[in-house]
């Protein structure tokens, strides 16, 4: 069986194509610059890679150039489209209808276009690839919706609830969501994997440390909590996206400063983060960087970001009334020592002891690196959303 994963932006389409037989990424590539001019870079094991403009005025053009490439005798790696038995798209937003994927349907689509005021950017983007996909591909090909949201439904209501008049909430649908679902998902069955205890005899928080960033308790195997909120503007300072903020702030500076809604939300989600306190980078790389130099606007970046993800670890192991580990994961997550270090220090109370020559050894799969003295399991584990929405979509169709 043949599944193919698509996460559609604005003006690029990422794939990977998944041999669930062998368990095996067979092809995998990304269309950028789609309405613009047009970018395709493929990579097929045993095959030269492509890396080429190719004119993509819109998705429709861009999948069928993706499928040309996939069928191409000297880049690809099928005979023809039929090849292909499912296809599995990464949707931001399932609002509070959608608690697991779904096979997508022309109800099912309309809902998903109901929710872009909850997500204006991702969902129509979503919604350009399935639409390309059922017009290249043809309507007989399954396809299966997984939502970023839907890992987080099983949030209960006294965690999801905004201290807002409730007749608003209802009105517009303003709860806690949470996002990087499948990430969370992901990492929190392999950490169960490796202590080999089901994930519903654990208590996981799963760090999903990255540009964007957030954190979720995992509680028998379902998320009790998470740092993004009604968007994924809450919780954790992230790369350009303040985070938790106090919300008298944003009046304050409209006054003061004389923004309009649109400046303010540019400025939370785009110049701000790791970004705005350093001066530097949204790039933690260049921070840490910078910080070893003695630049202070980078190291204090640094610290106000693993204080952060120490309050979460408090307050989620509290909870859930304990922990049994704690997981690592995303760019951010799996490569940064400095930050694992640093976000763990001073935990020793509650368990969790890291192994600091573990912790800066290098590795591509999971590894352990929490002491032997540490009651807490302390994981990097790098996350694989794309089987994730795989293996849904395996189960769907």
């Amino acid at each position: 069986m043949i599944i193919m994963v698509i996460n559609s932006g604005s003006s690029s389409l990422k794939y990977q194509l998944f041999d669930m037989g062998r368990g095996a990424v067979i092809a995998k590539g990304l269309c950028e610059r789609i309405g613009i001019d047009g970018l395709l870079n493929q990579k097929v094991p045993g095959k030269e890679n492509i890396n080429r403009e190719i004119s993509m005025p819109n998705h429709e053009v861009a999948m069928r150039v993706v499928i040309d490439s996939l069928i191409s005798s000297e880049h690809g790696v099928l005979k023809s489209l039929q090849d292909i038995t499912a296809v599995g798209h990464r949707v931001a937003h399932g609002g509070d209808v959608f608690t697991e994927s779904v096979l997508i349907t022309a109800e099912v689509l309309d809902t998903i276009r109901s929710m872009i005021p909850l997500a204006p950017l991702h969902n129509p983007a979503a919604i350009m690839g399935i639409e390309a996909c059922s017009k290249v591909l043809g309507e007989h090909i399954p396809q299966v919706a997984v939502f970023d949201t839907a890992f987080h439904q099983t949030i209960p209501q006294y965690s999801y609830t905004y201290a807002l008049p409730h007749e608003l909430c209802e009105k517009h649908r303003i709860r806690r969501y949470g996002f990087h679902g499948t990430s969370h998902k992901y990492v929190a069955s392999i950490a169960a994997e490796e202590i080999g205890v089901p994930l519903e005899q654990l208590r996981v928080i799963t760090c999903h440390l990255g540009n964007g960033s957030s954190i979720a308790a995992v509680k028998n195997g379902k998320s009790i909590d998470t740092s993004m909120g009604f968007t994924p503007l809450e919780g954790l300072p992230m790369g350009t996206r303040s985070g938790a903020i106090d919300p008298a702030i944003l009046p304050f500076l409209m006054l003061q400063e004389n923004m309009d809604a649109q400046q303010i939300d540019a400025l939370l989600n785009k110049q701000s983060g790791m970004m705005g306190m350093s001066g530097v980078s949204p790039d933690l790389r260049d921070i840490e960087e910078q910080s070893e130099k003695g630049n202070a606007r980078a190291q204090i970046a640094i610290d106000v970001l693993c204080y952060h993800i120490k309050k979460y670890l408090g307050a989620y192991t509290f909870a859930m009334g304990g922990l049994d580990a704690i997981v690592f994961t995303a760019g951010i997550g799996e490569n940064s020592t400095l930050i694992r270090e640093s976000a763990l220090a001073g935990l020793e109370g509650l368990g969790i002891v890291l192994d600091l020559e573990r912790n800066r050894e290098c590795a591509d799969d999971a590894r352990l690196i929490s002491s032997i003295n540490s009651r807490v399991k302390i994981f990097v584990i790098p996350t694989n959303e794309e089987l994730v929405i795989a293996r849904d979509t395996q189960k769907r169709i």
